[in-house]
């Protein structure tokens, strides 16, 4: 059935002029394909991100330490941080959001899927931009952050920071479009029947995620833009000597900063949230709470930035209101926390390797969140700050939280991204490896910081006894790395055998699981219609039982968007613009004057490309 099934696919997509091979993923706007596009790009520059953590730790494992030099050092930690937040943990959530949230609402599509395709070639020629600067011996050494006046002129002369920003302000682009995309997706495409509160849970989060992203990127965005007029024009917004304030960067970061947060890991508490009610055989317990909750989470994430900031000095009123919104914002997230236990309680739980990695992303997450309350006291905090205790807070936030949720989602919908099943055994292998690596490098940074061990300092005297724990941080570090080759050998593996997995192999709850696996490129033969916050167990329980085997349709009478190269060249033009006012001083005008028509013309063919109309039926509005 899976071999008919592919050729009926592939028959399709002949007879709608779909080319094949790389062009056609060069011009493709199949959310689908584009979700692959993230996911294989985002892992790329994880591996990359996790290849300057091993440089890192192998520095760090001996005291006075000469393998790396200071400024080798120091470009590795900043574009670590740089490429796992904006390379690797939001694109593998976009990753999700692309392939996963038409298929849960009932949709053929996103809203806008030229949008959707250029929003990926921006975050790939963005991601390329920043690490380019490696070839030019010029890779971004202040710091992830950006602190003012480290990123002046004054300071930080070469363009390494000029890297730094023009690639931020590229990535950037890539997330406004694909948060206008998928908000309007999620508001107007539902199927008919699933009102707000019949969403999948991770089509709740990550609607939330993208109100966030249109909120907070804009900040970033303009302090970035400060920044460039303060390096390449001459004003002071951050320059004391001419009047600018060092600290309104830090205000402007960290208002975006702690949102990026949420940015993070919500999308993560989605996944999680349908991994446990299908391997516990179960609703979701308290379904109203958790929206409730992941909406207040988002509401409180814009009114807490300066807990990070409780070292400036801002006075006794400032300090209280920001330690006061950090405690509150610990209950919400314990709401979901409880919540995920309710929902194993009492259930008939089924340990395959998705259920492994949702059980580790709850112990990981709440070791995270119990060291980011004690940083919500500023006398602690001014203990702790800018020592290795953080270094551990925020990677059991980040790792043992969105990278192990991730992963979760990645052995969950692998059979219906690709139609295989991954090996169960490798898979455990995976998880084993990852969270014994995981703890072995970072439990023990809560002790050496604690013990006055400064982060972002590329040696250490033997003298002050941090060298043991640091030697047992760099062994977790590269089990990490051999819990990842497990990982790719298990992808290498499945991906020799057919096409087997069935439509719903786990019994699953939602929409995406009534239909085929891997899906075909129209989605659904016919719109499905949603009767309760789990539909496909509705059905089945209406049936009595499981579902049949579905069949791939002809897909006759469906409109599909034609493929289009004008996205991935409008993509061009955009990065080209940054591109030209970081070449300016030697290019002139000239340059920014091209980058901008090269813009306007992919543009304009991209507006009045012959034969192109977007995807829309009238049957696909929301409900």
């Amino acid at each position: 059935m899976a071999t008919t099934a592919l050729d009926q696919h592939h028959a399709h997509a002949a007879a709608h002029g779909e080319k094949t091979g790389l062009w056609s993923w060069i011009t493709t706007v199949d959310h689908k394909r584009i979700g692959i596009l993230y996911g294989a790009t985002a892992f790329f520059f994880f591996l990359l991100g996790g290849l300057e953590a091993l440089l890192i730790r192998v520095q760090l494992s001996r005291a006075d330490n000469n393998f790396l030099d200071p400024d080798t050092y120091n470009q590795l930690f900043t574009m670590h941080g740089t490429t796992m937040i904006f390379l690797a943990i939001m694109p593998l959530s976009s990753m999700f959001f692309n392939y996963l949230i038409p298929l849960m609402i009932g949709a053929r599509d996103v809203a806008f899927p030229r949008l959707n395709a250029f929003s990926y070639w921006v975050f790939l020629l963005g991601g390329l931009f920043l690490n380019a600067s490696f070839l030019f011996g010029a890779a971004p050494d202040s710091g992830w952050y950006g602190y003012a006046n480290l990123t002046s002129r004054q300071f930080s002369p070469g363009p390494n920071v000029d890297f730094w920003n023009m690639g931020l302000q590229v990535l950037g682009v890539a997330s406004l479009a694909a948060a206008v995309n998928f908000f309007v997706t999620i508001v107007n495409l539902r199927a008919p029947g699933m009102t707000m509160m019949r969403m999948p849970m991770f089509v709740w989060m990550s609607f939330i995620t993208q109100i966030l992203l249109l909120l907070a990127f804009p900040v970033i965005a303009v302090a970035l833009i400060l920044l460039m007029f303060d390096r390449f024009w001459g004003t002071h917004f951050f320059v004391p000597t001419g009047g600018g304030d060092p600290l309104l960067w830090q205000h402007f970061f960290w208002i975006f900063g702690h949102p990026e947060v949420y940015i993070l890991i919500l999308p993560a508490f989605g996944i999680v949230s349908e991994v446990l009610p299908v391997f516990s055989r179960k609703p979701l317990f308290g379904y109203a709470a958790m929206v409730f909750s992941g909406i207040f989470i988002a509401f409180l994430g814009f009114g807490v930035w300066s807990h990070h900031m409780f070292t400036t000095g801002m006075g006794p009123i400032a300090d209280t209101f920001f330690s006061l919104s950090t405690m509150l914002i610990a209950i919400p997230t314990g709401v979901k926390i409880f919540n995920w236990i309710g929902t194993m309680w009492a259930g008939s739980l089924q340990f395959r390797t998705p259920m492994y990695f949702a059980v580790g992303f709850i112990a990981m997450f709440i070791i995270g969140g119990l060291s980011g309350v004690m940083h919500s006291s500023p006398p602690a905090d001014l203990q702790q700050n800018d020592t290795y205790f953080i270094v551990a807070h925020f990677h059991y936030v980040l790792f043992g939280g969105s990278i192990f949720a991730l992963t979760a989602g990645a052995y969950y919908w692998w059979p219906k991204m690709f139609g295989r099943m991954l090996d169960e055994g490798l898979g455990k292998l995976h998880f084993w490896l990852m969270l014994i690596g995981f703890n072995l490098t970072f439990f023990p940074m809560h002790f050496v910081g604690l013990n006055g061990m400064p982060r972002r300092t590329y040696t250490y005297p033997k003298e002050l006894g941090f060298e043991a724990l640091n030697q047992a941080e760099t062994v977790g570090a590269f089990i990490l790395g051999v819990a990842f080759l497990v990982f790719l050998w298990n992808v290498v593996k499945t991906s020799r055998q057919p096409r087997r997995a069935l439509a719903d192999p786990w019994n699953g709850a939602t929409l995406e699981w009534a239909i085929p696996s891997p899906p075909p490129e129209w989605n659904f033969d016919r719109l499905p219609t949603v009767d309760g916050r789990d539909p496909l167990w509705e059905v089945k329980r209406q049936r009595g039982g499981q579902l049949p085997e579905p069949e791939v349709g002809t897909g006759a009478g469906i409109h599909l968007p034609n493929p289009s190269y004008w996205p991935l060249i409008t993509a061009i033009g955009v990065t080209a613009i940054f591109v030209a006012i970081m070449m300016s001083p030697k290019w002139g005008a000239w340059g920014i004057v091209v980058a901008v028509s090269l813009l306007f013309f992919g543009l304009y063919n991209w507006l009045f490309e012959k034969g192109y109309s977007e995807f829309s039926t009238p049957s696909q509005g929301g409900h």
